[in-house]
């Protein structure tokens, strides 16, 4: 059988490309993806994806699935945009009769990092699956929180130094729920959505791991 491997960040460029197929004998698994790559050792922290869904190694695969090699990843309208992202459009997605307060997060390029001179920031990521797991994020918040909506906006593609490079906003009813909401919202959003930062800096670059 044969599926489809789609690479991102290191991964890709240790590759040289974003995508492959593979020939998999009848009944092999995810585990069975990395060792026919003939890619080096296994990097630590990888997570695997069949079909846009996180996946235990274990999981059969089908002729024609699409397996995605996941390296550790960085970090209402759950949208990826390579355009400059917008605060206002966020808060209105949220907005609501129902809600007391809307609490909201901006997350934005900063010149210095780890001691070095930043020149931009890439961002990548597994479009369907990033936003999928923005809506899960979402659900969760309003099974812990009483919350009205929720909003998470992230670019893709080059950000330049004082750019926004994600927007969350939360309504609620009550301002502690948004508050601790928006603050849940991108701590696990650093933590699971398949989103990678590369920070170029001057005389250098460097994919930035897991939470950043």
């Amino acid at each position: 059988m044969k599926v489809v491997v789609r690479l991102f960040a290191g991964l890709r460029e240790r590759a040289g490309m974003r995508a492959l197929e593979v020939e998999l004998p009848d009944g092999a698994s995810l585990a069975d993806v990395w060792p026919a790559l003939a890619l080096g050792d296994e990097p630590p922290g990888l997570l695997l994806a069949v079909n846009h869904a996180y996946a235990d190694r274990d999981a059969p695969l089908a002729d024609g699935d699409e397996v995605a090699l996941i390296p550790p990843v960085s970090g209402g309208a759950f949208r990826l945009s390579d355009e400059p992202l917008s605060l206002d459009a966020a808060v209105r997605e949220v907005a609501s009769d129902e809600a007391g307060a809307i609490a909201t997060f901006v997350g934005t390029t900063r010149a210095h990092a780890r001691g070095r001179e930043v020149v931009r920031l890439e961002y990548e990521a597994y479009a369907g699956m990033a936003e999928a797991e923005m809506r899960r994020i979402a659900t969760e918040l309003k099974q812990r929180y009483d919350l009205v909506e929720v909003a998470i906006h992230h670019r893709v593609g080059v950000v330049a130094i004082g750019e926004t490079s994600v927007v969350v906003a939360v309504s609620a009813a009550h301002r502690g729920d948004a508050l601790a909401a928006c603050k849940d919202a991108i701590d696990t959003l650093k933590q699971t959505v398949p989103l990678w930062k590369k920070e170029v800096y001057v005389g250098g670059e460097e994919w930035v791991g897991q939470g950043s």
